[in-house]
């Protein structure tokens, strides 16, 4: 990915016209794009690594492997979130890793650990580069010496076993190159987050993450079988069937450990048939109450399509869900986009089911082409926030969940609060929002936030996101459903899980990781 945004160059397009006139009519912005430094002229903190811990890192995976290269290390600088590229594109020294290192298989993987902890070198892991929640900052803690563990060399498709639905695979493979390995033996993980096209699938593992297929496959969790994890004190392999009594499920302890426990190098996955055929239908519900309740309906009776989400009215008024049309004429109400995957026969089952379902609840069917167009364009979201921080529009997004009853409070609050911290600071706020993964018992709901930035754009978000997160926690969501903690969300980690809690998760990592070299600052109070 480019280094001070998201995803591609190709990606990245000037802002429609209907969304300049939009921006200049709302936040009294022209819609001019600010010149960008070229990567070549941003100064990095200079590198602490010595050349004795280089050649000892050289000698673990070679002197073509271990780069300290200005382009390399600051590619590895941290995620991409809208604070993350505010940060890469303010003046001043950049913090990156001092050293970038990439491992060919697990047993180098061990090695550099096993190096680094002997030598005191804090190690981040580093699959694709796209954590929103500082998962990637290369935090130092009381290191002197920090490099970065990239895992891109960790991408075969290891085994595959078709009569029990499982395939083992490499961390360091993105989601698109699985897609494409498990196609080739006709099947398919079914796993798209929005950051599917640049994330590995040991970043799905280590941060719990959530596609938007997860209403018919379920989370990244869920799909887990086996986990093979590299720690300073050596190998573990867990996950020796599809389920056991033989005490607590450690796949549940590594998922979603983030790098704080150990390197995830290769996940064993559960994987079905490539889908036969696949029906769209988009429906329009009077308000967001209504949606809700009938999403829950459908849910909680076993219905559940492939995808299923609802965008409330803000959204909705704006089309954020059709990436093409973001401005033009929208259906009115709150839009609702369903998917089925399957069998023709299945699918057509499913979605009469739901469908008959959704009326009875109030929805207006729509028909197909409002949940192609959302298909269509649901990686792109990433670089329509990139291009509304080049005109000086803050933009970006958080996520919580909670139950079924207590959704409409939940989202009544976290609204309130970022639209009074960003009015407090002097700028209009637009907050928007959306259900994005449903479960019998509740939902997620995903926040999008656009304001006009003011001259310390870094200081305007990191308060509306403390605010955010104060009432998340008050109103009774987790504070993370799918972007996982990293540093940006640890402080409420002890909120979350609780004092006793927070000293389980101390001692696992001090029995893991006693030296503490393992992603510090992360995740763990």
């Amino acid at each position: 990915m480019v280094w001070d945004a998201w995803g591609s160059p190709a990606g990245h397009q000037p802002l429609p016209e209907k969304i300049r006139g939009l921006l200049a009519q709302v936040f009294g912005v022209s819609g001019e794009p600010v010149a960008r430094r070229d990567e070549g002229d941003v100064p990095l903190r200079p590198s602490t690594l010595t050349d004795a811990h280089r050649a000892g890192l050289v000698a673990v995976v070679g002197a073509d492997h271990v780069s300290v290269d200005h382009r390399d290390r600051l590619r590895h600088a941290g995620g991409k979130s809208t604070l993350d590229l505010l940060r890469r594109r303010a003046a001043g020294d950049q913090d990156a890793p001092d050293a970038i290192v990439f491992p060919a298989d697990h047993d180098e993987v061990l090695a550099v650990l096993a190096y680094c902890a002997e030598n005191a070198i804090a190690v981040v892991p580093f699959g694709g580069g796209t954590s929103v929640v500082g998962g990637l900052d290369p935090l130092r803690g009381q290191f002197a010496t920090v490099i970065a563990v990239d895992l891109r060399r960790l991408d075969t498709l290891a085994d595959v076993d078709p009569i029990s639905g499982t395939a083992t695979l490499g961390a360091g493979l993105t989601g698109p190159r699985a897609e494409k390995l498990l196609a080739e033996h006709g099947l398919s993980l079914g796993h798209f987050p929005q950051s599917f096209e640049y994330a590995s699938i040991g970043g799905f593992a280590a941060t719990r993450s959530s596609g938007q297929a997860s209403a018919g496959y379920g989370r990244f969790d869920d799909m887990i079988q086996r986990l093979r994890i590299a720690t300073p004190g050596g190998s573990l392999e867990i996950g020796r069937a599809p389920a056991s009594a033989a005490g607590p499920d450690l796949r549940e302890l590594f998922s979603g450990s983030e790098g704080t426990l150990g390197i995830i190098t290769a996940v064993t996955l559960r994987v079905h048939p490539v889908p036969e055929t696949t029906a769209y239908q988009a429906w329009s519900f009077p308000d967001f109450s209504t949606g809700a309740n009938a999403l829950r309906s459908v849910v909680q009776t076993g219905a559940a399509p492939t995808v299923l989400r609802l965008s409330d009215e803000a959204e909705t008024g704006l089309n954020l869900a059709r990436a093409g049309d973001i401005g033009g004429a929208n259906v009115g109400g709150c839009l609702a986009i369903t998917t089925f995957e399957g069998t023709a026969a299945h699918v057509a089952a499913r979605k009469a089911e739901a469908d008959a379902l959704l009326a009875a609840a109030g929805g207006t069917a729509l028909g197909e082409t409002p949940a192609q167009e959302w298909e269509h364009g649901r990686f792109n979201a990433p670089y329509l926030r990139d291009a509304l921080l080049d005109v000086g529009i803050l933009c970006e997004t958080l996520e919580t969940a909670t139950s079924w009853s207590n959704l409409a409070h939940l989202k009544a609050k976290v609204t309130g609060a970022l639209t009074d911290s960003l009015t407090a600071q002097g700028t209009p706020a637009l907050v928007m929002c959306h259900i994005s993964h449903t479960y019998p018992t509740g939902a997620s709901l995903y926040f999008t936030i656009v304001a006009k930035q003011t001259d310390d754009p870094i200081g305007q978000w990191a308060k509306a996101k403390h605010a955010a997160g104060d009432a998340i926690v008050a109103a009774g969501g987790t504070i993370t459903h799918h972007h996982a903690v990293g540093a940006d969300h640890r402080p409420w980690m002890t909120d979350e899980i609780g004092d006793l809690g927070v000293q389980v998760l101390r001692a696992v990592k001090q029995a893991i990781d006693p030296t503490g070299i393992l992603n510090p600052g992360k995740l763990v109070p």
